[in-house]
Parts: C-alpha cells; sequence; structure tokens
C-alpha cells in the first residue's frame, strides 16, 4: 500500500510541512523566521514561540494545496530530533494531538537521515550503497547508507559543524546572519589563494572545525592593527581563502572514506549542500575519481518538511511506527 502521509518539521527556525502521496512530494510549506537576524543567531525561545504561531497556518496550507483531505491521511510525521528542545516539542506535540484527533498513526523521522533521503525526492537517485556527506548549520557527517532505513556514521564534527564554522566566521569579519550565503557570494570574487588558515587533521574520518576559526580570528587580530581597514579592502580574498580551506577539510574526508569503502556513489545533503564552492571542487573530484554525485534541488537542502516526508513513506512501508509516549530527542543520533 502507498500511504497519504502529512509531514511536519520543526527542529530549529523553519516551520514546515508537506503531504505526500504514493511516494511523491505533493508540495513544500515553508515558514522562515527572520527574527533572528537581528541577534546574530537562531534564540532558541524566540524560535519555539515563531513556530506556535506558524505551525497550524503552515498545516493548512500543506493540506489545502495538496487537495488532500484530513479523512485520506494514512499516517502523520514528524521530526523527533535532532534538534533545538523547544522548537521540537512545537512539532511533536502539534503531530501528537492531530493524530489522537483524527486516529491516525505516528510516524517519528530522525532529522539527518532525512537530510540524506531528500536524495530519493527527484530523479536521479543514488544506488545503494553510497557514501553522504551530510553538512548542515549543526552537523558535519559522512554517512554510509545501505538502505533507506540503514545507515552508519562513518565520521563526524567533534566540535563546530561547518555549516557553523561559516556563519561564526562570518561574524568575525562583521557580516551579518546568517553569514554562511555571503561568505559564499564573496568568495567567488575573491582569490582563493591569498591567504592561508590552520586546518585540523582529525584522526580517521572524523572533523574539527574550531581550529580555523580560532586562526581567522587571530589572523584578523593581527592584520587590523597593521591597518584598521584591512578587512573592507580584502574581503572578497578573506572569504575565498577560508572557504577553500573549509571544503578542503571536507573533501579530503570524503576522499578518504570514498577510497577506504570502494563506493564512488557519492551525495551531499544539508544547507551547505548549497555552497557554490563546495560544488564546483565536488565536480572536479567526481572526474578525477569517476564519481557519480547527487546534489538535492536547494529547497530540499536547507530543512523542510518534504524530506521528513520521504523519510516516513519509507517507514511506513517497513511498519514503523511510534506511540503517543514519544517525546522530542534533541541529540537523536543516527541509528
Amino acid at each position: 500500500m502507498s500511504p497519504v502521509i502529512l509531514a511536519i518539521e520543526s527542529s530549529c527556525d523553519e516551520t514546515s510541512a508537506s503531504v505526500i502521496r504514493h511516494g511523491k512530494v505533493l508540495n513544500n510549506v515553508v515558514a522562515s523566521q527572520s527574527i533572528h537576524h537581528k541577534y546574530g543567531g537562531v534564540v532558541p525561545e524566540l524560535a519555539s514561540r515563531a513556530h506556535q504561531r506558524n505551525i497550524v497556518e503552515v498545516v493548512n496550507d500543506a493540506m489545502v494545496s495538496s487537495g488532500i483531505s484530513k479523512d485520506e491521511l494514512d499516517a502523520i510525521a514528524f521530526t523527533r530530533g535532532p534538534g533545538l528542545m523547544g522548537a521540537l516539542l512545537v512539532g511533536v506535540s502539534f503531530a501528537k494531538g492531530m493524530a489522537l484527533a483524527l486516529n491516525k498513526p505516528l510516524i517519528e523521522v530522525n532529522h539527518m537521515e532525512a537530510h540524506i533521503l531528500a536524495h530519493f525526492i527527484d530523479e536521479p537517485r543514488p544506488a545503494f550503497p553510497f557514501l553522504c556527506l551530510t553538512v548542515s548549520g549543526g552537523h558535519t557527517q559522512i554517512v554510509l547508507v545501505k538502505d533507506h532505513l540503514h545507515m552508519e556514521v562513518l565520521g563526524e564534527t567533534q566540535d563546530d559543524a561547518v555549516g557553523e564554522a561559516f556563519d561564526k566566521g562570518a561574524k568575525i569579519l562583521g557580516l551579518p546572519y546568517p553569514g554562511g550565503p555571503l561568505i559564499d557570494r564573496y568568495a567567488q570574487l575573491g582569490n582563493a589563494e591569498a591567504y592561508s588558515f590552520s586546518e585540523t587533521n582529525m584522526p580517521g574520518l572524523n572533523f574539527s572545525f574550531s581550529g580555523i576559526k580560532t586562526s581567522l580570528l587571530y589572523f584578523l587580530r593581527d592584520e587590523k592593527l597593521k591597518d584598521a581597514e584591512f578587512v573592507d579592502k580584502n574581503l572578497h580574498d578573506i572569504c575565498a581563502s577560508f572557504q577553500k580551506a573549509l571544503i578542503r577539510m571536507l573533501l579530503q574526508k570524503l576522499t578518504k572514506a570514498s577510497r577506504e569503502t570502494g563506493i564512488r556513489q557519492i551525495a551531499i545533503a544539508g544547507g551547505v549542500a548549497a555552497n557554490s564552492g563546495l560544488r564546483k571542487e565536488l565536480g572536479g573530484l567526481a572526474q578525477k575519481h569517476h564519481w557519480h554525485v547527487f546534489i538535492p534541488d536547494f529547497q530540499y537542502c536547507t530543512d523542510n518538511a518534504a524530506m521528513i516526508a520521504m523519510a516516513a513513506h519509507y517507514k511506513y512501508l517497513k511498519g514503523q511506527f511510534t506511540d503517543m509516549g514519544v517525546a522530542p530527542l534533541a541529540n537523536m543520533s543516527i541509528s
């Protein structure tokens, strides 16, 4: 049986809902939160309140635009974790209440697994097994994907995620939040060989990005002592050099994982997958190593409910439901 599922995503600062029918995503409604911009990062309490304001309208829009009635739903899916506890609680509570009112089963979804399964929303789709470099604001992982519901983390960051490194680097440069996309934009106009920054080489396939952030901080401190306008004069080159170093750290580990496993089906997922520099460098490695590379459409790279719906679709087919006692799990890991 091909199910009809309503999915809800509320792990951070995007309230999203999506309806999937017969394995095809019908829509992807997203309400973003601009209130965090003036604080230079996501404020958890404000995110939770915004989810409360947005969730009814977002879910209603998803249902109406799908043309599906509530009675036609076979299940309600939601993000259980990882994410901000208060934000998750809004989505989990809403899904439980709706499922109880409609007498529908519940499906819990791991946000990071959903990022990986976003590759199955549209063609082309990777073949199993494949490696997925998952790069977002909160996570950086290399995952061995054996099938839709069986995954193994081969390596992950031991401190900052690469998305955090981009945003914190941007903050050090005085750029507004979210700064990662701005670094990408300015990097396209700069010389990536202009400066070098300290890169941490962790054992195995793990990552560390706190050192390069500190390296940028000290570099700018020293240069601004010589010239107070150093950043303004050299912003493009700084961004290009900083971005190149971050991407090199990511792709060195991904190349090592491919070599060790012998897998050439390579996917990237998460918000940083939209970075133009990463996509360009990955394309070059694909030619060099004969990789088959897969990147979801941009709307499915950032946090969204369509990927939650796709993950829920496969869990429904395997009969993997949860009960009303389920609670958010902020530090939920890939099983």
